[in-house]
């Protein structure tokens, strides 16, 4: 894996209205629109680069991710766009898929949370790294560089995927600041939070 590509892939921004913050991250992928929204609603293909997936996969249907968060599905477009509640009503994922140069393809994740765990901007280190593991597991599974026994949950416990979340962590850091949306009492406060739960062992400088 090379870290430092899967970082620099990736657009990150983070905004607030009011008390709802967003996190938006864009990246493009290789491969149709159609071919990545299906490495990103089948299940059987999700437990390979994600993590396993129930539920009633459809419009007024929910999901529950296998320790992690659940939710209802809002809306469908496929091979365009969906939108679920994750983890609670006030919090709002959309994925959103749109074709490239060539084959591939340009995706976006917005995540808006109202009321988030941490105020302002900073809201977005709880989740931001969390995503960027996301991303970047797909982007491998459609490459074709995930061994066909990967685990998921095995590979976000290595060291090598320890050594990617705080990079993630750093680059959260600067798209936070650039934003202007928290304080900096706000912002350490999310950075040792993060850190505990990304890079357990590891903290980032800020």
């Amino acid at each position: 894996m090379d870290i430092l590509e899967h970082i620099t892939a990736v657009q990150r921004e983070v905004t607030r209205t009011g008390e709802t913050a967003t996190v938006r991250m864009r990246r493009t992928y290789q491969g149709t629109p159609d071919e990545v929204w299906d490495a990103l609603t089948d299940p059987a293909r999700m437990a390979r680069w994600f993590s396993p997936v129930t539920g009633e996969l459809k419009v007024g249907g929910s999901f529950q991710i296998q320790g992690n968060a659940g939710g209802e599905i809002l809306e469908c477009e496929p091979p365009q766009r969906y939108k679920v509640t994750f983890g609670g009503p006030t919090s709002l994922l959309e994925v959103r898929l749109t074709p490239g140069t060539g084959d591939t393809t340009d995706f976006e994740l917005e995540h808006s949370m109202e009321g988030p765990p941490a105020p302002g901007g900073a809201g977005a280190l709880y989740v931001g790294p969390g995503w960027d593991g996301a991303i970047a597991g797909l982007a491998l599974y459609l490459d074709g560089d995930l061994p066909e026994d990967a685990d998921p949950v095995e590979m976000a416990n290595s060291p090598e995927v320890v050594e990617y979340n705080e990079a993630c962590i750093k680059a959260w850091i600067e798209a936070i600041r650039a934003s202007g949306t928290t304080t900096d009492k706000d912002l350490d406060e999310a950075i040792a939070i993060s850190t505990a739960q990304y890079v357990p062992e590891n903290p980032p400088e800020n």
